[in-house]
């Protein structure tokens, strides 16, 4: 909380914006709310929004948080978000439930939120990705679907919200944003929103996909040193004991189980010593 009691996630939001205009031929200024105003991307926020998808610049938390404070940032009415990532259980009794596995805020106070519906396992973000559907509300003081959430965003000054959710192949995005004013969030900005969330749910996607290839990479070049290792092994194997090269295979996975090592340990020693182990 700040010295005026407000939460330090609604400190940098302005109340109102001013906008010219004029009346009887004269030039005016009037207030206006930010559901009235347009959203502007400027260069930098296009830039940062294009680079959401851009895999290697980012790890998925990473990418989470960057989406949540773009939103701040790019959506108009928008005082803070978070970002869910969720999974499609393809397997046992969870068979197709949706199960969170991570997630970002853009503010602490917003984290909590999260945590509160985590726990409960019910909230708007739940609705939003069991239905595949938005979830708003465009005053918190006359919302009864969820007591215990609502409760918690008044607490933190949230007085309207929207959450809407992005699938791609088993995973799902979901972003919520969070206004400190009744109708704060017009439904003209959710656009801007869908597209954070989409970019963001593509850029996690890739960035997943980049990552499983790297471990099979991974994966693939120490098998293939591996079985270099094995193959010189075998090569001292049977040079020593003048046999073929199934009997010095054999002969391996015989002291490999005398000795209760893996095969490729073995190998190693064999090859390091360049002779036969003291195996009876």
């Amino acid at each position: 909380m700040d010295e005026r009691g407000l939460p330090t996630w609604q400190i940098t939001l302005p109340e109102r914006v001013r906008r010219p205009s004029r009346d009887n031929g004269r030039d005016n200024v009037r207030d206006v709310s930010y559901a009235e105003a347009p959203s502007v991307i400027t260069n930098e926020l296009a830039v940062e929004i294009a680079r959401l998808g851009v895999v290697r610049d980012s790890s998925e938390v990473g990418t989470l948080r960057r989406v949540t404070d773009l939103a701040a940032r790019a959506v108009l009415g928008c005082a803070g978000a978070t970002t869910v990532r969720w999974t499609l259980s393809r397997h046992g009794a969870a068979h197709n439930a949706v199960k969170p596995r991570m997630a970002a805020a853009s503010h602490p106070d917003l984290a909590e939120l999260i945590d509160v519906q985590l726990d409960r396992g019910e909230g708007p973000i739940f609705d939003a990705v069991s239905g595949r559907v938005p979830v708003s509300c465009e005053d918190t003081l006359s919302e009864t679907r969820w007591p215990v959430h609502t409760a918690a965003m008044l607490r933190r000054g949230v007085r309207c919200f929207t959450t809407t959710v992005h699938e791609t192949g088993d995973m799902f995005v979901t972003l919520s944003l969070y206004g400190v004013m009744p109708g704060a969030l017009d439904p003209g900005q959710f656009a801007m929103a869908e597209l954070l969330v989409a970019q963001g749910g593509a850029a996690v996607s890739n960035t997943r996909e980049y990552d499983d290839a790297q471990r099979t990479a991974v994966q693939l070049r120490q098998a293939v040193a591996a079985r270099a290792v094995v193959d010189q092994a075998k090569g001292i194997l049977m040079h020593a004991m003048g046999c073929d090269a199934d009997t010095a295979f054999a002969e391996l996975r015989r002291i490999s189980q005398t000795r209760h090592m893996k095969l490729t340990s073995i190998a190693q020693r064999i090859v390091a010593r360049n002779e036969l182990p003291d195996i009876p």
